[in-house]
């Protein structure tokens, strides 16, 4: 009869009553199953080395005779145990501290096992933990695993407790994989791999069992993600887009500005997911300024000429009034209509623009997240664009798209993704990613100073707008605030405008009125504002070609990747742009951070650094982005599986065999348990 270890409850384990299973519930660990796959998270060496390979202040285990009577030294409560221990042939001194009742125990010539910290120089080791041979020496010449515990949990219960759970319940431990797979790439049985983990025989034994187990965490990651995507494109039942090659070369060529390669395949790939009858999910990564709006653009303009209408979700009320006037005058000429919809609209624009896209009057309507209100409905729906994709929720950008029947889906992020992460991330998803910068373009140069340069700093500006440029000067609060010691945009206006009383500075931020917000970028981008002080409210998508100074006080605050985003604000233009990032010395992550941004200003660099400063989960936001949170999976160093994982999946979900073949049945089982977590149901 088939068990499963989940629904087993951790009082089934003997020697576990109600106390103790409290304990381990604090620990997120629920059932024998969860217990059994709680992982530790390193090992502690306990094998014999021999001293000729130690390095100094390594951790290390050695085995001698004690060759001393020991001293026991007191002070100030504390004590300090030492003796000497024959080691081969070398006298080490071996150092406890508050372990006084050991003295009675080293008698000479007993034979002892010691491990801790190395001073070659002295010769001493301080000793973390020691054991008598002669009464058994459980740790000796093993590797012992290390948990993550907490509360009245040591390190031994939960041992001993994962050592009881694989003795009485680990013939219980289903195998998932397919042979094939385990074959294919030489993973060891289930069971083993587990207590492997656990328990490892050596460092090899250890290796290979944790390859097998983060092997099959990224392939059923992956098969949820491939199974999804199979089953949509077996539907077939996308809308075709009868897209004229003509009349796009026709207005790419009306352009004022030539586009890249990198821009033309991009486009193709897009123009050829639209033409087929199923649903396009694709999407387009690229660098701040790399020109993603203006492929988004073409993608409209064809599925308008195709007869439908398209939908373009931006997460500011900023970035969406920019992008419906780029759009607006993009296509006023071929009598496209461009609608706006936002939070401030007035009640009787929008009911007018909501009426019109009903009946169709209207091609494309660009907003925030009021796009996705229940009385918006569409004529007939055939692309949908989200900007800045991590901004929205995977319900909020669903909803979007069950606005229309099946309707083409191109969502963009100008956070460069490595390709390691959009396999996992976006896994369900074709990637296209544009690796050019338009023609013309220059590399912003990148500093980091101390606040103490701040006289320097308005220098600078005054520099550059005498010479016609304009500055954004960017901090991270509104207000200020008793917690956080940071500037705040207010007083750094009230400031700015008493030291450069001979400019005009313009104030930004996101409590303004909709009104307020736009009056205040239309004097920006006119030129009328030489400096704007703002709040992170500019940070995506905002375009002032002749901006060209970006500084950002307190720049030790900011995530690397939203310093590169707020970098991307400048250099826009034909002239050479700057980014000044005022920062804490002392910061040490903040410092890490400064030292990436004036050492490249690689969007994809930047991603790398960004993820291994703060790992994945932080780096997508888990709840947004459907980042796993992998138990053994690491994402930076186990690319090579992934992909493998990656590839393995997509071909038995392509398979007739995998949904029909009694042998998948139990992964089959294992889609229908997730699909119930996905924004939309397997079948």
């Amino acid at each position: 009869m088939s068990i499963s270890l989940f629904q087993i409850p951790l009082t089934k384990l003997q020697g576990v009553g109600p106390r103790k299973a409290g304990e381990l519930h604090a620990l997120g660990i629920s059932s024998v199953g969860d217990l059994i796959e709680y992982y530790p998270f390193r090992y502690e060496d306990y094998r014999i080395r021999d001293l000729r390979e130690v390095k100094d202040g390594e951790r290390i285990t050695i085995q001698g005779k004690i060759a001393s009577m020991p001293s026991l030294q007191r002070f100030g409560g504390k004590s300090r145990l030492i003796c000497r221990v024959m080691v081969d042939a070398t006298l080490v001194t071996a150092v406890w501290f508050n372990r006084g009742f050991l003295k009675e125990q080293l008698a000479l010539e007993r034979e002892i096992t010691l491990t801790g910290k190395w001073d070659q120089r002295r010769r001493q080791l301080t000793v973390a933990d020691s054991e008598f041979p002669d009464r058994g020496g459980a740790k000796t010449g093993t590797l012992q695993p290390v948990y993550s515990v907490g509360g009245d949990m040591t390190q031994a219960a939960m041992r001993g407790l994962i050592e009881k759970a694989l003795i009485q319940f680990g013939d219980y431990i289903p195998e998932i994989l397919p042979t094939e797979l385990t074959d294919k790439h030489g993973l060891m049985a289930r069971k083993d791999a587990i207590a492997g983990i656990h328990r490892p025989e050596n460092t090899r034994d250890g290796q290979e069992a944790r390859r097998r187990m983060v092997y099959e965490e990224l392939f059923l990651f992956q098969l949820k993600l491939q199974a999804y995507r199979a089953m949509h494109a077996r539907k077939s039942d996308g809308l075709v887009h009868t897209v004229d090659n003509d009349e796009i070369r026709t207005f790419v060529g009306a352009l004022p500005f030539e586009l890249t390669g990198s821009q033309k395949q991009v486009i193709n790939e897009i123009l050829h997911d639209m033409k087929q009858p199923y649903v396009m999910n694709r999407l387009l990564q690229g660098d701040v300024g790399s020109g993603k709006t203006v492929v988004a653009a073409v993608a409209l303009y064809a599925t308008v000429r195709a007869g439908h209408q398209g939908a373009l979700m931006v997460p500011t009320e900023i970035l969406a009034e920019q992008h419906a006037r780029s759009l607006g005058k993009m296509f006023e000429s071929y009598g496209i209509q461009v609608g706006l919809l936002t939070g401030s609209v007035t009640e009787r624009k929008r009911r007018d623009l909501i009426a019109s896209l009903q009946m169709g009057l209207l091609d494309i309507v660009v907003g925030t997240h009021a796009l996705i209100q229940e009385d918006v409905f569409f004529r007939s729906l055939g692309l949908v664009v989200t900007d800045e994709q991590h901004r929205f929720g995977v319900n909020q950008r669903s909803i979007l798209r069950r606005k229309g029947m099946n309707p083409d889906v191109l969502t963009m992020t100008a956070t460069p993704i490595p390709r390691t992460l959009a396999i996992t991330v976006f896994g369900d998803m074709d990637v296209s990613t544009l690796r050019e910068r338009p023609k013309g373009r220059k590399p912003i140069k990148t500093y980091s100073v101390k606040h103490e340069l701040m006289d320097r700093v308005l220098g600078f500006i005054r520099k550059e707008t005498s010479a016609g440029r304009q500055t954004f000067f960017i901090c991270p609060l509104i207000e200020e605030s008793e917690k956080l010691d940071v500037q705040n945009a207010i007083d750094l206006h009230i400031q700015l405008s008493q030291a450069l009383p001979e400019l005009t500075i313009g104030l930004l931020h996101g409590r303004m009125t909709a009104t307020e917000k736009e009056e205040t970028m239309a004097e920006f981008a006119a030129g009328k504002t030489h400096v704007l002080v703002s709040t992170t409210v500019i940070e995506v998508g905002v375009d002032v070609p002749n901006a060209t100074l970006m500084i950002v006080m307190d720049a030790d605050r900011f995530g690397l990747s939203q310093l590169h985003q707020l970098r991307g604000r400048v250099g826009r233009g034909e002239h050479q742009s700057y980014c000044i990032l005022i920062a804490d010395p002392k910061s040490e992550n903040g410092q890490e951070r400064m030292r990436a941004m004036t050492e490249t200003d690689d969007g994809f660099e930047i991603s790398r650094r960004d993820l291994e400063i703060r790992g994945p989960g932080e780096f997508f936001g888990t709840k947004q982005s459907g980042m796993p949170e992998f138990r053994l999976a690491n994402l930076l160093n186990d690319f090579e599986v992934l992909e493998q994982a990656r590839d393995d999946a997509a071909a038995l979900t392509s398979s007739e065999a995998f949904w029909s073949s009694p042998g998948y049945g139990s992964l089959r089982d294992y889609l229908a348990r997730e699909s119930q977590h996905r924004d939309e149901p397997l079948d």
